[in-house]
């Protein structure tokens, strides 16, 4: 959680280290394949830290880069890599947030430390899937 009104961004590389992906035999790894975010993680330094890692990023790109680049013509760069099909496959996420958003504490982050809230988090997790 970061303080105020700081966007997710500046969180990205701390939720990064702390990703765990299971596999079915042995210990997780810590590298996943691919990271589909929206268009408020299309920053240089959140692709600099996928690309350093390894990681492909699955990242539109927001008007006002693509903007800025068209405009500096050929010193600009080329547009990043963007996997339509892909992207698709973030709606699982973005309905499972809107789930875990139904308990009031969490959509409001009422919660004065992140431990209290990352609590919560999995005491919705546990409910929501008891009740598939």
């Amino acid at each position: 959680m970061t303080a105020g009104q700081a966007g997710d961004a500046p969180a990205f590389p701390l939720v990064m280290d702390r990703l765990r992906v299971p596999r079915p035999i042995g210990r997780p790894r810590t590298r996943p394949d691919v990271v589909l975010a929206d268009k408020a993680y299309s920053s240089r330094a959140i692709r600099d830290h996928l690309r350093r890692r390894g990681i492909t990023a699955v990242i539109p790109e927001r008007a006002d880069q693509q903007a800025n680049r068209r405009r500096r013509g050929q010193a600009g760069g080329r547009p990043p890599g963007f996997d339509r099909e892909a992207y698709k496959q973030r709606n699982t996420v973005e309905r499972c947030i809107n789930r875990l958003k139904q308990w009031r504490g969490i959509a409001t982050r009422y919660d004065k430390t992140a431990t209290i809230y990352l609590a919560g988090l999995h005491i919705a997790g546990i409910f929501l899937w008891s009740a598939r």
